[in-house]
């Protein structure tokens, strides 16, 4: 039996997530503040493209480039680069993905949607950063879409103008979530790996000749819809005019490498100044590549191995995803005017308001919730999970291997983990029961006795 499957339940799971989306509203209506770090890059680029910072900045970042267009989009047709504006484009982006990773577990199994609903209605509830328009937030609905796309693929019983619509989905969001977030891709890779596996493993029953071509028809439709998304995304990024940059300055990926072996594995902004500082790609490289051995080398296989431990307890362990963690991450008094409703709602997110000790401990609580529904339910081994399983750890080699040290970076990874969270958290829980009934029979007995006194 599912947590919960009857059709009062979803009634009552719409009518909360409904409630949590109109308090999304009013908490970024009243909560709007200008952000720091690079999204203040971002922002400051709609007004600004020919200070020499600026022209820096993204010469070096050339990978923000996609979402500093997607932007100056909006504001071009929204006539206005308002953080307002960006801050509510952002909650309705991150809304969409909530809701696309509901429909990728409907499609999955109807009976959990309504455990889905209130899962990602909690998650919603404690997750401010849809105030922070920057990559981790807008790559989200990207990430949900090829999942949906490909469940609805995936899916052998479904009609065939849905799986054509999954296939042209999947390619699509794919793509766009290399040019918006290249590390999001994981989950595709991981798609890609199961994919493979599932095709190696015996089946039960060999496949029909038109079930052969139509999965070869589905897989040319792919194809072809991702190289033309392509090529379309790849033109208008490099042939951009709205703002001039410098040729041959961007930061070599092994710059992010070398930083993820120094200090907690995060942001060193050492090695950045020296990124600025170096001439050419070339130079920036050895440097990098330099720095990465002599850091491996101080650190020894032993040393290599705690700090390894260490970073991915800084990568994972914080259920606020490092919320003002950030340098300037709200460009404003950190000590809040705590007057009024909006001043109230300031006391939970501003660096020394009042009551961000009670948010952090919501928050806290929900996401160790959501890790042990993850964590104890790898008795469930359909597909999408065992999909969603490597995408996360994917994520998480990742962040071991280049740039982490705090968990905003998995936000991009959501999408797989709330999914994940959802399908097998009825076998967690159930898991976690019977251990509790051997460990504890006796107080099993009691409760029994006692509920059946009632």
């Amino acid at each position: 039996m599912d947590i919960i499957c009857c059709p009062r339940a979803f009634d009552f799971s719409a009518v909360f997530f409904v409630a949590v989306v109109v308090w999304q509203v009013i908490f970024t209506l009243n909560v709007h503040p200008a952000i720091g770090f690079d999204a203040g890059a971002v922002h400051q680029a709609l007004t600004d493209t020919r200070s020499p910072d600026i022209v820096a900045y993204f010469s070096l970042n050339y990978n923000n480039m996609p979402l500093l267009l997607a932007q100056h989009m909006v504001a071009k047709l929204a006539g206005s680069t308002s953080w307002l504006l960006f801050d509510l484009v952002s909650l309705f982006l991150v809304d969409i993905s909530a809701l696309l990773n509901i429909a990728t577990v409907y499609v999955i199994r109807k009976a959990q949607m309504t455990t889905a609903v209130y899962i990602h209605a909690m998650w919603l509830l404690l997750f401010p950063m849809i105030i922070v328009p920057y990559t981790d937030t807008w790559v989200l609905p990207l990430v949900s879409g090829y999942f949906f796309g490909f469940a609805m693929l995936n899916k052998s019983t479904s009609v065939l103008p849905s799986r054509i619509l999954g296939a042209i989905l999947f390619g699509v969001c794919a793509v766009l979530t290399y040019f918006m977030k290249p590390s999001a891709i994981i989950g595709v890779i991981a798609i890609i790996l199961v994919e493979l596996l599932y095709t190696l493993h015996h089946r039960p029953h060999p496949l029909t000749p038109n079930e052969v071509w139509r999965g070869f028809a589905l897989m040319i439709l792919f194809f072809c819809v991702t190289g033309f998304t392509y090529y379309t995304v790849n033109t208008l990024n490099n042939k951009q005019t709205y703002i001039t940059l410098q040729k041959g300055r961007e930061i070599p990926a092994i710059h992010f490498m070398s930083m993820g072996v120094s200090g907690d594995g995060g942001y060193n902004p050492k090695d950045a100044l020296k990124m600025a500082e170096l001439p050419t790609v070339k130079a920036r490289s050895n440097y990098s590549k330099r720095m990465l051995v002599q850091r491996l080398k101080k650190m020894g296989a032993l040393g290599y191995a705690k700090f390894l431990i260490a970073k991915q307890r800084n990568d994972t362990a914080d259920g606020t995803f490092a919320w003002v963690k950030e340098g300037h991450f709200i460009r404003a008094n950190p000590v809040p005017n705590e007057k009024g409703f909006a001043g109230t709602l300031r006391s939970f997110v501003y660096l020394y308001g009042t009551r961000l000790g009670d948010f952090r401990f919501f928050a806290q609580v929900t996401w160790v919730l959501l890790l042990i529904m993850v964590a104890f339910g790898w008795r469930d081994k359909r597909k999408l999970s065992q999909i969603f399983r490597l995408s996360i750890i994917g994520g998480m080699m990742y962040l071991l291997l280049f740039e982490g040290g705090r968990s905003r970076y998995l936000i991009q990874f959501l999408p797989a983990i709330l999914d994940l969270g959802t399908l097998t958290g009825q076998k967690a829980f159930v898991m976690i029961h019977s251990w509790y009934r051997r460990a504890f029979p006796k107080w099993e007995t009691v409760l029994n006795k006692k509920n059946s006194n009632k």
